[in-house]
């Protein structure tokens, strides 16, 4: 076989094996990409399921316990005698016609108040501003009965200081939140006996806080609110030391912030009252068998 021949054989026998096994594609062909169209706007990736697991089962436990803490904040609410409709009204009328207008004057505004006592005991009130005196009321919500009044005059009311509660270095009560304590006698200062005597009423000033149902309604808002009983109590103090002044005292009324001490150190009698609201008019269910 000459060279001719031979050359001609080996480029046909190429040929062949280049048809019968090709070269692999050494960049094999990958699918289209999001980035590879960029005019289709990409969708947004969800979140893995790990994280759904993790976050959805806490907030839902966190707004079940918000919701069970609002209802059951209602449920004690709801069970203040106050609240019923028309009881406040019905109570703000009987003690605005048990006013003397001859003794205190007409009646300037009608506060609802929480009274605390030089024992730390709540008690609920309805106090009148009037223009001659500062009226503090027992009144009864469930027999819509005026229990009690106590009348102090304006123009012996010598100061009025508001401030957080406080209590002696060793004493075991704790009192959250601020109040207001109306003095009427600086120069009398409370008895020994006084001062370990539960039922005493003899002391020289009355000491008042918010009361809970507060944040029940707008209306309650505003009849609960200390700071505007504070300023309107001193305006209408200060009218009456100018209009009928007391001889040989000072006249005008000190306004202080400071901190309202409580002088009492053990108080079971007031925790367990306290705890168990028996200074208000309140719903305590059925008694019986």
């Amino acid at each position: 076989m000459s060279e001719k021949d031979e050359e001609t054989f080996k480029s046909v026998d190429l040929e062949q094996q280049t048809q019968k096994s090709p070269e692999p594609d050494i960049h094999p062909q990958q699918p289209p990409s999001e980035t590879d169209n960029p005019s289709t706007p990409s969708a947004p990736s969800a979140p893995p399921a790990e994280a759904k697991a993790e976050t959805t089962p806490s907030a839902r436990t966190s707004a079940v316990k918000a919701k069970w803490k609002s209802s059951a904040e209602q449920f004690k609410v709801k069970r203040f005698f106050v609240l019923r409709p028309g009881t406040l009204d019905q109570g703000i009328e009987d003690v605005k016609s048990l006013v003397d207008p001859t003794e205190d004057g007409p009646v300037q505004s009608v506060w609802l108040m929480t009274e605390i006592d030089h024992w730390n005991n709540e008690k609920e009130r309805l106090v009148l501003i009037t223009e001659n005196n500062l009226l503090v009321c027992k009144y009864d919500f469930v027999m819509l009965n005026c229990e009690q009044i106590q009348k102090i005059p304006l123009n012996i009311i010598d100061r009025i200081s508001q401030g957080a509660f406080c209590f002696p270095p060793h004493s075991l009560l704790k009192r959250e939140g601020e109040g207001v304590r109306v003095f009427w006698d600086k120069l009398r200062e409370p008895s020994f006996t006084s001062r370990w005597n539960p039922f005493a009423i003899d002391y020289p000033f009355s000491t008042f806080t918010y009361h809970p149902v507060k944040g029940a309604s707008e209306q309650l808002g505003r009849l609960c609110e200390i700071q505007n009983f504070k300023e309107e109590l001193t305006l209408a103090a200060q009218k009456a030391h100018s209009k009928n002044p007391v001889p040989g005292k000072a006249n005008g009324v000190l306004v202080l912030n400071q901190p309202i001490l409580i002088e009492a150190y053990v108080g079971l009698m007031s925790v367990i009252g306290n705890q168990n609201k028996l200074g208000y008019c309140l719903a305590r269910g059925n008694i019986g068998f």
